[in-house]
């Protein structure tokens, strides 16, 4: 592939930058430049990292990349074919396969609509991101087209989390987007990861952030079906008061309760997300269904 790539290295004590200097200096020697160290001066966090890894690149496209994470051997030219066949397209996904430390596998995420390719519309992106029929997923699983990444604004280095998600959706506003069902990521998981520690109620708030920005830019075509912005928070927070009763967290449960996520409308959300998160890659009639009633 015609490509480049870029390492930031945010102050690693792992021989990351002895290891990535001699390998460019090898590269140099034979005149090929793909390959582009950066080292932070100082440990700057996720978001800043991403930043600037896509201010020293300098193609079209950019593909992420965690440094826990890793590829399919065919996942850049896979992308590549279907970048190609969309010049609208900003932002292009894939299937991931979720792995242990081992790298044995132990799910994959689902499929998205019909065909290898699937093709979605920039009018229709937020509205399918808003009741999670459309889910980009972590950056293993993202490229984007560099302008758009610039002009929305990079990502956010105020987040904690959520700030891969956050982008998507600002990126989201710049042209059409792309689904690959081919497995083309994997995304390994730890035990005891950073995410796994983030509190019930702080996972509610940026859940409900996260909404409400979607909400904020869905287009005006779905304006008729789109359900009202008090119904979601009620439905996200019958969501997480089920996680933590499941998981035996009585006091957040009795923290985020309240009578109006009960409601009729929140109660159907609910269900709605449950149908499209398990049988979203197996029946195109069910999504429909559920975008039609929402």
């Amino acid at each position: 592939m015609d490509c480049e790539i870029v390492v930031v290295d945010d102050c690693s004590i792992d021989g990351t930058r002895q290891f990535v200097e001699t390998l460019c200096d090898e590269m140099y020697a034979r005149e090929d430049f793909r390959l582009i160290y950066y080292r932070n001066s100082e440990n700057s966090g996720h978001a800043a990292t991403v930043n600037i890894g896509v201010e020293k690149s300098s193609g079209d496209w950019i593909k992420f990349l965690d440094d826990d994470d890793y590829l399919a051997p065919n996942c850049l030219e896979e992308m590549s074919k279907a970048i190609t066949l969309n010049e609208n397209a900003a932002i292009c996904s894939c299937v991931a396969a979720q792995v242990d430390q081992d790298g044995v596998e132990k799910s994959r995420t689902p499929q998205l609509g019909p065909g290898k390719a699937y093709y979605i519309p920039q009018a229709d992106i937020h509205y399918g991101m808003l009741l999670e029929i459309i889910p980009f997923g972590t950056p293993v699983q993202v490229a984007c087209r560099r302008q758009a990444f610039l002009e929305s604004g990079g990502w956010d280095i105020s987040m904690t989390s959520c700030d891969d998600i956050d982008s998507w959706i600002r990126i989201s506003k710049f042209g059409d987007a792309i689904f690959l069902n081919q497995c083309l990521a994997y995304r390994t998981q730890w035990d005891g990861g950073y995410d796994q520690k983030i509190a019930y109620l702080k996972r509610l708030d940026t859940n409900i952030l996260m909404k409400e920005k979607i909400y904020a830019l869905v287009d005006a075509t779905h304006s008729q079906k789109i359900p009202k912005l008090e119904n979601i928070r009620s439905y996200l927070k019958l969501h997480w008061m089920l996680v933590a009763l499941k998981n035996k967290n009585i006091r957040t449960v009795v923290k985020i309760f309240e009578p109006a996520i009960l409601s009729q409308s929140a109660c159907w959300l609910l269900i709605s997300a449950l149908l499209i998160r398990r049988w979203r890659h197996q029946n195109t009639q069910i999504r429909k269904f559920i975008l039609i009633h929402s």
